[in-house]
């Protein structure tokens, strides 16, 4: 794991689930700021993936390494899903939907977080 890529992914991801609450309650559909942020929260926890499974590889992961790579694979099918069902939704539960896919993912950050430090 890698503490500022997660810092940041608690961040930036908190920041997002903000503005699609923001784009809910005015009662806007999906708009390409949003589907980009979404872009670049999946890229940030892609490379957070990545470098989780190489650590893993190497042997220097956590103690429960399988609830710690089920964490990673859930976290990377996140935002591309709630991507695709905002964009379906043409109204103003799109964003809703991705505002709660944004706020789980520093949840599940946190918690591979945990998992990683061995507090969990």
């Amino acid at each position: 794991m890698i503490t500022a890529l997660a810092v940041a992914l608690i961040g930036g991801s908190l920041l997002l689930a903000a503005l699609c609450v923001i784009t809910a309650v005015r009662n806007r559909p999906m708009g390409m700021v949003l589907l980009i942020g979404l872009g670049v929260l999946e890229l940030g926890v892609l490379a957070q993936a990545v470098a989780g499974i190489v650590h893993v590889a190497r042997g220097d992961g956590p103690a429960e390494t399988a609830t710690f790579v089920g964490y990673l694979a859930a976290m990377v099918v996140i935002p591309p899903a709630a991507a695709f069902w905002a964009l379906a939704e043409r109204s103003r539960w799109g964003p809703a939907v991705a505002a709660v896919a944004c706020f789980a993912v520093p949840v599940m950050t946190g918690r591979l977080l945990q998992i990683w430090q061995g507090t969990a």
